[in-house]
């Protein structure tokens, strides 16, 4: 027989499960910027592959406790929709590593740090919205952290114009423009899914207001 703390005991589980992958993604980017400002002779992956691999775990583990609970705190499909848009981030963060390290020297002095920085930013606010979500979902203030993620975005993409404006006028070797261009295409995409998954908290608070 199943006790009701069974049933009804999942919730701060989900939250909590939702918190380590919202924290997997800010790690991933803050490695992001720490392998940019890094040698290239010191520069290592391996913490892109962790907090991937932390943040396919973490997946998986939701996605089993969805299985296992008859109730859950938030409704399924929601908790599916929050959980896939967070275990993009680090994934696409690691495709921009493994892309950048490979072709780092035709890259030259090419800023992308303070893109990484804008994702950093973008993650924290996630990783802050995730965690209101246990705490009431307050209406008024998931949406003044949303405006603000849907600001680095725009802000973000501002910016990766004007890398592709400067790439288009000046660059003239054709491999090197298209290393720039995947390149600046992968980390407009990580900013854009922090977006997403902004977007899908906003949208269970509003459901639920």
């Amino acid at each position: 027989m199943f006790s009701l703390q069974t049933i009804f005991g999942k919730g701060d589980k989900f939250y909590g499960l939702l918190e380590s992958s919202a924290a997997a993604a800010r790690e991933s980017a803050r490695a992001l910027g720490e392998l940019l400002a890094t040698p290239p002779a010191q520069r290592s992956l391996e913490r892109f592959k962790l907090a991937r691999q932390r943040e396919k775990g973490l997946a998986a583990e939701i996605s089993q406790e969805l299985v296992n609970t008859f109730v859950t705190a938030l409704e399924r499909e929601d908790i599916e929709a929050l959980s896939n848009a967070l275990y993009k981030i680090p994934k696409v963060v690691e495709k921009f590593a493994e892309r950048y390290s490979l072709a780092h020297e035709r890259v030259g002095d090419v800023d992308f740090v303070s893109r990484a920085a804008m994702l950093e930013r973008a993650c924290a606010v996630l990783e802050e919205m995730v965690g209101l979500l246990r705490k009431g979902m307050n209406l008024e203030t998931t949406k003044v952290l949303n405006d603000k993620l849907q600001a680095i975005e725009a802000e973000a993409d501002r910016l990766i114009l004007e890398l592709y404006r400067d790439t288009y006028t000046h660059e003239t070797d054709p491999m090197r423009y298209l290393i720039l261009k995947d390149l600046f295409e992968i980390l407009e995409k990580a900013i854009d899914r922090c977006r997403d998954a902004g977007n899908v908290i906003y949208g269970v608070v509003l459901k639920n207001a």
